[in-house]
């Protein structure tokens, strides 16, 4: 047995608990953040077969795909400095979406 953990955009969740549930997959929902662009993230956990882990792996992959996006980037202000706070945000192109999946291995699975 297998414990998959998730971490995508939220902008993915629904589809991606959608999809694994019609494929039969039982899935936990935690809302996360996201250290580098501070924004919403949910991670999936999914406790599967041996057997089923590529298939949900599978769905992961055809559903969080990779796409590019303006965010904010702070700036230190001309004569200021990190520790007075003295920022000002600029736009950057960041690549957002896709996946972060950990596989692990299960020694013992019990659901009361």
């Amino acid at each position: 047995m297998k414990l998959i953990i998730a971490i995508v955009q939220d902008e993915d969740s629904s589809r991606l608990i959608s999809a694994l549930m019609n494929e039969g997959f039982s899935v936990t929902k935690l809302a996360t953040t996201g250290g580098f662009l501070r924004a919403g993230n949910t991670t999936l956990l999914l406790g599967v077969d041996d057997a089923q882990m590529n298939a949900a792996l599978a769905v992961i992959e055809k559903i969080c795909k990779s796409r590019k996006q303006i965010a904010a980037s702070p700036s230190p202000i001309a004569g200021g400095n990190s520790a007075t706070g003295s920022y000002v945000p600029y736009p950057i192109e960041v690549v957002v979406g896709g996946a972060t999946v950990f596989v692990l291995g299960v020694e013992q699975f019990t659901k009361f």
